[in-house]
C-alpha cells in the first residue's frame, strides 16, 4: 500500500496532534503535514519558553512543516488544564470546521526518572505526572474533540500514543499501569464509536530517537549509529509514517480498539523507517 500512496491523500483532512513540539508528536505532525493534512500541533513549549536545555518548540515543528511544503497552525496549550484543551478543539472548530484525525501523544509522565523498582518504594508523585499530565489530559481532549467529530458524521480516526508488548509488565508500576489504561481507553471508545465510523487505535512504537533519547546518549540523529545501544532503535518519522497509513486505509475501522505495534504496521503497509529499514517490533 505504502508505495503506492499518493504523496498528498490526506489533502483536506484536518489533524491534531497534541504534545507535538518534540518526539512521536513532532514525527507524526511533519508526516501527516507530508501528505496534505493542515496539522494542529499543541504543547507547552514555545520559542519564547525554550531553554537551552529544551529542544524543539510546537513553532520550530510548524516552521519544519512549512519548509517541507505543508501547512498547519500552533496553538499553545497545557492539556492538563481543561479549559485550554477545550479552547483548542474550539478554535478548530471555528476555523476549519471539521477533526479528522485526532493523535493523543500528551504524556507528562517522564518528569521523574521510571526506575524498575517495587511498588512501594517509587515515589507516589508518578501518578500525578502519568495520569494528570498523561491518561487524563489524552481523555479530556478526547470529552472535548468527540462530540465535534460525531457531529461532522464523517468517520475519523483517534490514535493513542502508548506502550504495549502483548500485556507483559513493563517494569514500573506506575508505568504499566498508566501505559495499560490509555489502551483500555481507546478499546472502550472504539465500541461506542462503531456507529459513527471513528476508528480508535492504541499504538506502541518502538526503542525511538527522541531528543531526550539522543542526549542521554550523548549523540544525535547524525550520530547515532554510532552507538551501539541505538542499533535497532527507530526516529520518530517511524511512527508518523504508521498514522498516516492508519489515516489513509479505508479499512482501519477493522482495527478499531485492537493495540497495534509500529513494527508490524511497517510490515502490513509497506513503508520504512527514514534509512530504508524496515524495524522490527521491540520485545521486551
Amino acid at each position: 500500500m505504502w508505495k503506492g500512496l499518493r504523496a498528498m491523500i490526506l489533502k483536506g483532512k484536518v489533524a491534531l496532534v497534541t504534545g507535538s513540539s518534540r518526539g512521536a508528536g513532532r514525527g507524526i505532525a511533519l508526516e501527516l503535514a507530508r501528505r496534505g493534512a493542515f496539522v494542529y500541533i499543541t504543547g507547552r513549549t514555545t520559542d519564547v519558553s525554550v531553554t537551552e536545555h529544551i529542544k524543539g518548540s510546537i513553532d520550530s515543528v510548524l516552521r519544519e512543516i512549512k519548509e517541507s511544503g505543508g501547512s498547519g497552525a500552533v496553538i499553545r496549550c497545557d492539556h492538563t488544564k481543561d479549559q485550554e484543551t477545550e479552547a483548542v478543539i474550539r478554535q478548530i472548530a471555528e476555523e476549519q470546521g471539521r477533526l479528522d484525525i485526532l493523535v493523543n501523544n500528551v504524556w507528562g509522565g517522564n518528569d521523574l526518572a521510571i526506575e524498575q523498582k517495587p511498588f512501594w518504594e517509587l515515589p507516589t508523585a508518578h501518578w500525578d505526572n502519568m495520569f494528570n499530565a498523561g491518561v487524563r489530559a489524552q481523555m479530556i481532549t478526547n470529552y472535548y474533540a468527540i462530540p465535534f467529530m460525531r457531529k461532522a458524521k464523517t468517520g475519523g480516526l483517534i490514535i493513542h500514543t502508548t506502550f504495549w508488548d502483548h500485556y507483559k509488565y513493563l517494569g514500573n508500576f506506575y508505568y504499566d499501569l498508566s501505559k495499560n489504561a490509555l489502551l483500555r481507553m481507546a478499546f472502550g471508545l472504539s465500541k461506542e464509536l462503531k456507529d459513527d465510523g471513528i476508528a480508535v487505535i492504541p499504538l506502541s512504537p518502538g526503542w525511538m530517537r527522541t531528543e531526550a533519547v539522543l542526549e542521554a546518549m550523548n549523540t544525535d540523529e547524525e550520530h547515532w549509529q554510532e552507538v551501539e545501544e541505538l542499533k535497532m532503535s527507530e526516529s520518530t518519522t517511524y511512527i508518523g509514517r504508521a498514522v498516516t497509513a492508519l489515516a489513509a486505509d479505508p479499512e482501519v475501522m477493522c482495527m478499531s480498539g485492537e493495540p497495534q505495534l509500529v513494527g508490524k504496521l511497517a510490515e502490513k503497509y509497506g513503508f520504512t523507517d527514514i534509512d530504508g529499514r524496515i524495524i522490527p517490533s521491540f520485545i521486551i
